[in-house]
């Protein structure tokens, strides 16, 4: 068993978001909090291949990602600078890196059977539409018939197929873990000064965890570990975050025998499992 680095990928800014896609892409948002702009890039989840790179909106900064569903971004603005809520849907196509529609007129909620429902404010409360996700054309006005939007909020949250994807879990032995794992690890803290969880993965005998460890100085660094269970043997280390102030979760998943890990917040590492 080996772990073999397969391809990285970084343009030195802050990365905010890794959106994988249920056709074999990657969506990565990144930030550069000095020049203020944001910016979205795709790869090609198995390969690494870039599809298109330092996309921006009109809007240089305040601007962010809804949801990527059949190969089109769903772009929002915010409302108003620093502020949470909000505004208007862009629809890119990923492959053609072009925009499909835009619309200040509403704002969106859930993409879901080739249409995206979305609403307006009123002094009455919300208005909610159904839109053609791909030309934004209105397919149906729903009034104010929030119960049946509920509704489609759950199938819409089982619209992405996670089956492939493997997301780490905190290690609790209060929860019954696996006896090798709970055993493993709680050795493993006893030897470490270990704050926060240790989060993991756990694919056949390999045995994937991030954890935090407290520095000389106060600091904390946040490292990943893969070992073999059965022989106890470490097959991979690295080195996730080499200071942090703050317990960093999420820092790695997996997609069937890849391993995607986050480092010094601007850096994606893909590495590959081999029994």
């Amino acid at each position: 068993m080996n772990i073999k680095k397969e391809y990285q990928y970084t343009n030195n800014r802050q990365i905010w978001r890794l959106l994988p896609t249920d056709t074999e892409k990657l969506v990565i948002e990144d930030r550069d909090t000095e020049t203020r702009e944001v910016f979205f890039n795709c790869l090609d989840i198995n390969s690494g291949q870039i599809i298109f790179e330092n996309y921006q909106l009109d809007e240089k900064y305040w601007a962010g990602i809804e949801v990527v569903y059949k190969d089109i971004i769903f772009f929002h603005k915010f409302g108003k600078p620093d502020m949470p809520g909000h505004l208007g849907i862009t629809a890119c196509n990923i492959n053609s890196h072009s925009v499909l529609w835009h619309t200040d007129d509403y704002i969106f909620l859930l993409a879901l059977n080739d249409r995206i429902y979305c609403y307006k404010n009123t002094f009455d409360g919300r208005i909610y539409y159904a839109l053609d996700y791909k030309t934004g054309e209105l397919v149906e006005d729903m009034g104010n018939d929030s119960a049946a939007v509920n509704l489609l909020r759950g199938k819409s949250s089982d619209s992405f197929n996670y089956d492939d994807y493997l997301f780490p879990s905190p290690f609790n032995p209060e929860e019954g873990e696996d006896e090798l794992v709970e055993k493993f690890l709680t050795g493993f803290k006893n030897q470490h000064t270990i704050t926060g969880r240790i989060e993991l993965v756990k694919m056949g005998d390999a045995l994937l965890f991030n954890y935090h460890e407290v520095l000389q100085d106060g600091g904390l660094t946040n490292k990943f570990t893969a070992i073999d269970i059965l022989s106890k043997k470490v097959i991979f280390e690295d080195t996730l975050d080499s200071r942090t102030k703050a317990f960093v979760p999420d820092s790695f998943f997996v997609k069937e025998k890849l391993i995607f890990l986050l480092k010094e917040k601007n850096n994606l590492s893909v590495c590959s499992l081999n029994y």
